[in-house]
């Protein structure tokens, strides 16, 4: 792309609000729709419609109203998105950690990180204080 366009682009784009999670499932609906009106006709107009929406939302600059339909998604969504990443994992955030292993507590729940290789342990929960017994 040459500079020129590349400037007019961003200086179209500025003030937009442009993608979003929601507008990511947005989009991989409508993959999946494309494909699938391949073989079902009927699907058509509906994938034509939901192309029309996002490239609305993707364009527009009512920051308040696009804002409230993500959060709308995110707290709908909340306890799918919940349980994929783990403690000490999360991808691109940070490398596995090989020399810890994580307990949980089975009083509070809370996430203890201890050190590998130690054999049988006494844990005690920072937290609530109760102490429990695991092997690393």
């Amino acid at each position: 792309m040459s500079g020129r366009f590349r400037d007019k682009m961003a200086n179209f784009m500025a003030g937009r609000y442009g993608m979003d999670e929601f507008g990511k499932f947005i989009n991989i609906l409508l993959f999946v729709m494309i494909i699938v009106s391949f073989f079902v006709r009927f699907l058509f107009f509906p994938t034509l419609l939901l192309l029309i929406y996002s490239y609305f939302r993707i364009l527009s600059r009512n920051y308040p109203a696009r804002n409230r339909e993500n959060q709308w998604y995110l707290n709908v969504t909340r306890m799918f998105r919940k349980n994929r990443s783990s403690y000490g994992n999360d991808a691109g955030t940070r490398q596995r950690d090989t020399a810890h292993r994580i307990f949980k507590c089975p009083n509070c729940s809370q996430k203890i990180r201890v050190p590998k290789g130690k054999g049988k342990i006494c844990i005690r929960c920072p937290k609530c204080r109760i102490e429990f017994i695991k092997r690393t």
